[in-house]
């Protein structure tokens, strides 16, 4: 099993492969698609990065591999310019999910 990156940034793209990620650049939302298509269908990928960036072109693509698949682990990450998250959106999905305010 292995990594795989799928990003919307070259240098996010660069930083990955220096740490020895293979990935692509997927700028638009078809070549997206195409992307997580492959990385999916391989059989050899373990985990999925994908920037959220990306991410945010195909949510539903996305949100049904995370439901269908038990391999690849789809992971989100940040790209080099910061995360698209609000900053308490980890204790608001925990009080939103089961009601305990932390």
């Amino acid at each position: 099993m292995r990594y795989f990156l799928i990003s919307d940034s070259r240098d996010t793209l660069v930083g990955m492969r220096l740490a020895g990620i293979e990935g692509v650049l997927a700028e638009g939302r078809d070549e997206v698609r195409a992307a997580v298509t492959d990385a999916t269908g391989s059989g050899d990928v373990g985990i999925l990065l994908i920037t959220e960036k990306c991410a945010a072109l195909c949510p539903e693509l996305i949100n049904d591999l995370r439901l269908r698949l038990t391999t690849p682990l789809i992971v989100e990450i940040p790209n080099r310019h910061g995360t698209g998250r609000a900053p308490d959106s980890i204790t608001r999905y925990i009080r939103e999910s089961i009601g305990v305010k932390l």
